[in-house]
Parts: structure tokens; sequence; C-alpha cells
């Protein structure tokens, strides 16, 4: 299916629907409703300790003449590359938001996808919410607030310090960072007095708004489940239908229409239609096929509101606590997932989410833990095209406050996590638990009721890293190592964490305390990219050794720890056990985790090497070849299987090992064969002397676009008179920038193992931006045209 056309364009769908977006937003003529993105010309003030009292701020004619202009999503704070101490406290952002006329006597809603932490909100002066939580929507109904055909004045206070309420722990003793600002997108709906409900603002078990699921699944025939909710705040009762038009690839392949219901005044009416489906395409990990309905609303046969949602059909079931999608048995090999970006923090795109997740399932990753709170609509959406099972998670890490306040927000959380993303089919489980922490019984007994309530049926699953009450039991490997006695075999059993804490050498690792510090750092998975290959090898075996003995229990997925370097709180360093560091560039575990693809899927063959006269004769090549030969200077090494040992017997692919006798400089070439045959190459050359910068912009396929706050990569990378990187070079990069986009990099920029890497910030202007770079006597240029 086209899944790049789903994710980046708009359909025409029917006469009535003029635009529908994978994102559930829509504009609907006949109906006069819209949905307005506004992200764009906003005010934002960081709280200084001299500044005058707040008091004014949110008054609608306060002046904010000197305040900065800025477009969402956007962070409180640039922080510097290592977040020694990331920056709390207030800050303060101003709209002047015009209404259309047309708005007048519509439901109007003001959504905030996300608000660190402790967010109050005012229109023209007057409050009209408070919110806790820095990760779920701040929904509004500000019909009574905002005035059609007028400029409207929002102002927004948002206080990211260290909450109880909220918890986690304080960032001081805290292994991630929260950042702050209104990190996402903002959204202003107008409906109809008749409508569909907003889920958060209707707050109805299992209802609100627009939810699908799945009672019966085949390729055969299956069947749609579509619940939606209308709310009538008219002042006479009418007689409503609605009509959903399913439509796969752009294609209307079935419609149906509910029967008429009369809807009281103040009322409200839930319709429920079944939809068969037949020659279902199922979604999958392999095969991530995706629908579109539009649910169109009728009142007195006068269209009043529609709505676009995109689902998947699949079916997520447990045999002998084995993982069935579609009835095919699963295993999901995974990974977790902090959110953060250098120096924006939180701040990314929707294209920036996209480009994640796509790195991830390049990766060889099919599942995705969501690491320790709900992530971004955005990405999400991004799971769903990819085919990336998602584990989704409320809030939690090492912190439980017993109070009937923190459960209450706990619930409440779990509730709307589960509104927000109960649609998408990527999602397997819902972790209602807080990591690494001790709950009782009670607690997780109402999340998990929550859970079933929210989502009734027979597929769906909570989590929790707790084996009582949950219906899936999630563990660390470290967990199961040094408590074997809580490893449990009665449900179904997932590997939440593994490969860092358990080789980590600072204050928690296993067996380390008879090592010297020297061993004990070279020995941990956490391992920088300029760190050397001798380390980063190390690195990908801890990765081997422990994915390898994951196989040993029960599991029917792991997730490694970690998918990207990120900051925390309670570190004066970046945590480097990513497969990619925070920049978004591989290491060699991330070969190893590739190389465990199936054939079918993609042939990967990597010398993990730089070939240097420093670097380890013991050759390590990632393949799923069947056999690799590797050739040094056109001569053969040695053509063999994969190397079998204790810490690969049960890989799908284990690595091959090659043993040179001797340093030769000059170019390994490593071909690798299925059936006897050759299906694929690598070559790696020994680094010479550095002659230039070569420069790339990472995309993933996803064009830099302006006008959407858009933050890519650029890559500067160190090579030689061949093209070949320089890994030990990592002098200063001078950067330039022509065009409408902005550097975000705080303080110098530096190579690390031959590359140096650049953040940059679309502009709102389309047109061409160049980049000049210059290190001592190199250099390099980059041009890229932005739509």
């Amino acid at each position: 299916m086209k899944i790049k056309d789903l994710r980046l364009g708009v359909r025409l769908l029917t006469k009535v629907i003029v635009v529908v977006s994978i994102f559930g937003f829509y504009n609907c003529e006949d109906a006069n409703i819209e949905t307005i993105k506004i992200n764009d010309e906003w005010k934002f003030k960081l709280l200084e300790e001299n500044d005058a009292v707040e008091s004014d701020y949110h008054l609608a004619d306060f002046n904010d003449a000197d305040w900065d202009p800025i477009c969402l999503p956007h962070t409180a704070n640039l922080e510097p590359l290592v977040v020694n101490n990331q920056w709390q406290g207030i800050c303060w952002y101003r709209k002047e938001l015009k209404v259309p006329a047309s708005f007048k006597d519509k439901k109007l809603t003001l959504e905030f996808e996300a608000a660190m932490n402790h967010s109050k909100i005012w229109i023209n002066g007057m409050e009209v919410a408070t919110h806790l939580g820095g990760y779920l929507p701040v929904v509004i109904d500000a019909s009574k607030y905002l005035e059609a055909g007028k400029v409207n004045k929002i102002a927004v206070r948002l206080n990211n310090t260290d909450n109880p309420l909220t918890g986690p722990k304080p960032l001081k003793i805290l292994d991630f960072n929260m950042y702050g600002g209104l990190y996402r997108n903002a959204w202003l709906k107008a409906q109809n007095k008749i409508h569909i409900s907003h889920p958060v603002l209707a707050d109805k078990t299992a209802g609100g708004g627009v939810f699908i699921t799945y009672p019966r699944v085949s390729e055969s025939e299956s069947v749609v489940k579509i619940k939606t909710h209308v709310v009538n705040d008219d002042k006479d009762s009418s007689e409503v239908k609605v009509v959903h038009s399913i439509f796969y690839d752009g294609e209307l392949i079935k419609e149906q229409t509910s029967n008429v219901n009369v809807i009281e005044a103040d009322t409200d009416f839930e319709f429920v239609e079944e939809i068969n489906i037949n020659d279902a395409k199922l979604w999958s990990p392999k095969a991530p096929n995706l629908y579109q309905v539009a649910t169109t609303v009728y009142a007195n046969n006068q269209i009043v509101d529609s709505s676009s949602n995109r689902f998947g059909i699949r079916e997520f079931t447990f045999k002998d606590n084995q993982l069935y999608i579609n009835g095919e048995k699963t295993f999901l090999r995974g990974v977790n997932r902090h959110q953060d970006y250098p120096f924006i923090g939180y701040a990314l795109s929707d294209n920036a989410q996209y480009r994640d997740a796509k790195k991830i399932k390049e990766a060889g990753f099919d599942y995705i833990r969501l690491s320790h709170y709900p992530h971004s609509p955005a990405f999400m959406d991004a799971c769903d095209e990819l085919g990336l099972v998602v584990v989704d998670a409320i809030l939690g890490w090492q912190y439980y406050l017993d109070n009937d306040q923190f459960r209450a927000y706990c619930y409440k959380s779990a509730k709307e996590l589960i509104y927000r993303d109960r649609n998408h089919p990527c999602v397997l489980a819902w972790e209602v638990s807080l990591n690494e922490t001790k709950m009782p019984v009670f607690f997780m007994e109402e999340l998990n009721k929550i859970v079933h309530e929210q989502y009734p049926g027979d597929n769906v699953y909570s989590c929790g890293w707790m084996n009582d009450v949950y219906d899936i039991f999630f563990q660390a490997r470290q967990h199961r190592l040094l408590h074997p006695e809580r490893y449990d075999e009665s449900k179904p059993y997932s590997v939440s964490e593994y490969g860092d804490w358990e080789y980590y050498s600072n204050n928690a690792g296993l067996n380390q305390h008879s090592l010297s510090r020297t061993e004990r750092y070279e020995t941990s998975s956490r391992q920088k990219r300029g760190y050397g290959e001798a380390r980063l090898l190390q690195q990908a075996l801890n990765l081997q050794e422990s994915h390898n003995d994951n196989f040993n229990t029960t599991a029917y997925a792991d997730s490694y720890w970690v998918m990207y370097d990120y900051n925390r709180g309670y570190h004066d360093d970046i945590e480097y056990s990513g497969v990619m560091d925070i920049f978004r560039l591989p290491k060699f575990g991330y070969y190893f985790y590739k190389s465990q693809r199936d054939l079918d899927e993609e042939k990967v063959l990597h010398i993990a090497t730089y070939w240097t006269k420093e670097s380890p004769l013991n050759v390590t090549v990632f393949s799923n070849c069947e056999e690799v030969a590797l050739f040094l200077n056109d001569e053969l090494v040695a053509k063999q299987l994969p190397t079998k040992s204790s810490i690969s017997n049960n890989l799908k692919h284990p690595p091959f090992s090659f043993n040179i006798e001797s340093f030769k400089p000059g170019t390994l070439k490593a071909i690798g064969y299925v059936n006897g045959k050759e299906v694929s190459e690598h070559i790696v050359k020994t680094p010479k002397a550095a002659t230039k910068l070569k420069m790339w912009l990472d995309e993933s396929s996803v064009p830099a676009e302006a006008g959407v706050n858009d933050v890519l990569f650029l890559y500067m990378v160190v090579v030689d008179e061949n093209g070949t990187i320089v890994p030990g070079y990592s002098n200063e990069v001078s950067v330039e920038i022509n065009g409408d986009a902005e550097l975000m990099n705080q303080g110098s920029i530096e190579a690390e193992a031959g590359i140096a890497t650049a953040l940059i910030k679309i502009g709102k202007q389309a047109g061409t931006i160049s980049v000049k770079a210059t290190s001592n006597s190199l250099s390099g240029d980059f041009q890229c045209t932005v739509k």
C-alpha cells in the first residue's frame, strides 16, 4: 500500500468531505465545520527572577510587544548538548487568535497536544482551564469564551518545576529530562451544535468521539465496530443518523448508514454500527495495511458534522502465553525510546517524529516500548504506517505518592491515554503501571480495571512491571537476574529492558565489583560513538549476549534499552547505551539488530570495523546471509558460516567472526551468499588523510518542509580522497547557513568519529537553503530546496 501517500497526502473522499487528513481533522464545507492548526504567531516569555510581577500577563490588553515571537512546537529553553542543569521554572505564551465570523454559535474546542507540566489557560483575560501533566492533551470547551468575528487573546502559563502530584521523581534524581514548553501542536475546532464529541470532554466510559474495534478478524471477512458519540447542544430535538464511508488506498470500499434516532435537546446518543469487510487487508508489522473511515452526521437530513479516522484491522491474541498477530505466531524484537532531541528537548516537528520511527523500523525492530510516558500523536501515526507494534504508557518512574490526589491523577491519565490512542492499530498493550515503583495492589487493580472498562473486549491488554494484577508481566532482564524468584511463566511475559543496566559500570551493574574502574567502563553498554571500535564492539557483544539470553525465557517480546542516547536529570553526561547516538547516527550495535531481519525483508551485510592500524584483528560481520566471504586486498581471508557460541545459539542470524593475522592497510570486502549465490556486498577501506567535508541532510523519506518548524540533522562527514570516513577526526566545525533556516546547536560543533552534526530548523519560507561548513583546511557545501 502507499504508506507515504497516506502520511503526506490529503484525499478527496466524498462530495461532503473536501479535505480529510489521517489525523482525524477535516474541513466540511456543507456543514460549515473546520479544524485549524494554530501553531503560528505566538509570543513567548521565560520568566526571570528580576521580571515584573506576572499578574498582568494573562490580561487581554497586556502589551507583549517585547516578548519573543515563536511558532509551535516550541521548547521553553534551548539546552546545551549535555544537559547538566535543565531549566525549570515558569514561562508564558500569548496569542492573538482571530476567530472567523462564521464560527458564531459554534461548538469551539481548543486543544494543546501537550503543555509541560502544570498549565493555566486564559481567554480574553478569563481563566478557562488548569491542567496537570505534560504529555497528554489539554482540551478546552471554549465556546463560551471565544468571540467569533473578533481577535481573541489567548494566554498560557506553564510551570515545569517538580510536581508531587504528577511525578515522577524530582529532576535532580530523574533518569530522563522532561523539558518544557508548548512542544506539540495546537488546534481550534469549530463544530455545529449537533456534533461528534471529543472523547476527553465527553469522558464517557468506552465511548466519546469515534471508537473503532474489531469483533471478528480474518482475511476472508472481518467485522469493524464503530461507536459514534453524538451530542445535541441545540435547543430543539433532531432526527439524527450517521453514515460511515470506508476507504482503502483512496478507494471507497464500503458505506453503511445507521438507523435514524431522535436526539432531544441537551442530550446525547451513541450510534453503534458493525460493518462487514470482505477480503480484508489486515494490519501487521510486515503489512501495515490501513483504512480510512469518514463518519458523517446528518440532522434532519442536513450534514452537521463529519470526522475522519484511520484504522487497521488486526488481532493480538496469546496462546500458551505466546503472541499471535492475526493468527500467526510472532516474536517481537523491540526497543525502548525516549522522545527528546539535542538542544530542543521535546519540541520535534511531526516530520521529525516520523523520521525517528522510520529509523527504528530500519534498525530491525518491529516493536517499541514508549518510555516512560505518552509520546507524540504524530509518532503514533508513524508507528501505524510503518508497522511498529507499541506498548503505550502513562507517566511513571520510581515514584508513588500515597494520597488520593496522586492516584486520581494516574487514573485520569490512564483514561485519557486510551481516549487518545485507542484507534491506533499499533497499540498492543497499555502500560498503566509506574515503572520500577512499588505500588499497592488496589492501585494496580484500579488501573487494570480502567483499561478493560475503557476498551472492552478480548483484544486488549494491560501490562506492568510487577507480576500482580496486569495481563502481561513486564520484567527487565536485570530484575530477573537479580531476583530469579520473581520470574513468572504463568502469564504472557515480555523483557521490558535489557542489555544496559546489567552491564552498567558506574553504580548499578551486575558482577562489576571485582573489575577495575577501567574494565568496568570498557565492558559497559554505555559507549559513545567516539570511544573507538573496541568499545563499540563490546556494546554490540553485550546486546548479542543479552538478546540471545532472552530466548531462554518464555518471552514473546523483548525491548533493548535504548534506541537513542539521551540526557537525564540526575547525571552530568549523556546516557550512551543507544544503538544510535543522540544525533541519530548508528553504532555497531545498530547493525547487529538490523541483521536479525528475515532475508525476505532485507538482505543485511555490514563489516563492523574502520580497518585502521588500531582496529581489532578479529573482524565481526553482521549479516543475515547464510554464508559470508571476507577478502583483504582481494585475497580471501575465509568463507564461512555464522559463528555459533553459547551467546549466539538462540539467534536468528548470529554474527560472523573472522580472524586476520596482521593488519595490512587497504580494502576489506565482504560478500554475502544465499543458496550459494552472491546477494550482497560491503566494502570498508583504510582511511587516508582527511581532504573534505561531505554533507547530507537526513530526511528519512520525508523532505524538509517549510512552515511547520521542521527540524533535521545535517551531517558533515570528514572523508579522504576516496570518500572514506576518517574516524579519528574530532576537530571543531564551523557552519554558515543561507536561506530561511536556523542552526539550533548550542555551543561549538565538534566532529565525533569523523562526523559533525548540525540540527537545522526550517523557517516559514519555501526556497533554497545552502550551508557551508569548514574545519581547519577542510570545507564542504550543501544545498537543498525546501517546499
